[in-house]
């Protein structure tokens, strides 16, 4: 049953006789929520949503846009119909519905040099220190207006960069999902020079989103009730195990952090 239950989901669904076409854009480099792999959206999330929307009757053309800022502009402009997983926050909420049922929960916490470790007990003793974040990354309406009031950020386009300059020092660190974080260590072996801190800092979880429109926002109650069916009988959790095995097994180049970065 398990097989065959997985086996369904991953299987793409014939496009449906009307059929409306809706594009979609995620993270590009948030395994095994989604990521860039070939050119290509994939992961956790891309896979829910095109299925959950295929049962309604709608077609989704995954895009793998530049950056994680861009999917979200190109959403909060119109131009893109789904995010297939977002934080929920106070700024995105003016221009995007979400699910109430979160796709995964996300716990959030510090990386820093192993040899410059930062003391955390409390979020006050990060200030005035620089971290290291993501174009469009969010992770929270708490930890944004704290980062805007008390941090300096350093924006990057990619992950890659941001443990570059971190191996670098030049941040003093970075919040990263915990799942995230442990499948890209595994993957490129950061933990040589990487290290993650006590504590949580917060855990976010992932949603899907759609933008303000009355049609797509009268979807959301039925993807909520299969998003707790998938959650109970275990699919969630299939699929994430099924693509963080996927990213682990995909070729890589081994990253010099010590190369220079923008």
């Amino acid at each position: 049953m398990k097989r065959a239950a997985l086996a369904l989901l991953l299987g793409l669904l014939a496009p449906v006789a009307q059929a409306r076409e809706l594009l979609a854009c995620g993270h590009p480099f948030y395994p095994p929520v989604s990521w860039h792999s070939q050119g290509a959206l994939v992961g956790l999330a891309p896979q829910v949503v095109r299925q959950l929307f295929a049962e309604l009757g709608h077609e989704v053309r995954l895009l793998a846009l530049g950056n994680w800022k861009r999917c979200l502009l190109e959403a909060q402009q119109g131009r893109v119909d789904i995010v297939v997983a977002a934080y929920r926050t106070h700024e995105r909420e003016a221009w995007m519905g979400f699910t109430k049922e979160a796709l995964v929960a996300d716990p959030i916490v510090l990386f820093t040099l192993r040899d410059k470790s930062v003391r955390f007990d409390s979020w006050d003793d990060l200030r005035g220190l620089t971290v290291g974040l993501l174009l469009g990354d969010s992770f929270g309406d708490r930890f944004d207006r704290f980062a805007e009031q008390h941090l300096n950020i350093e924006w990057v386009s990619s992950g890659e960069q941001n443990f570059i300059k971190l191996a670098q020092g030049r941040i003093d660190f970075m919040p990263v999902g915990l799942y995230s974080w442990t499948l890209q260590n595994r993957r490129f072996g950061y933990d040589q020079v990487i290290v993650q801190q006590p504590g949580q800092l917060v855990t976010e979880h992932y949603r899907i989103g759609v933008r303000r429109d009355p049609a797509l926002l009268a979807l959301l109650p039925r993807l909520d009730q299969r998003l707790r069916e998938l959650s109970e009988d275990g699919t969630l959790k299939r699929l994430d195990e099924h693509y963080s095995a996927r990213y682990l097994a995909e070729p890589h180049r081994m990253t010099n952090l010590y190369d220079s970065a923008p």
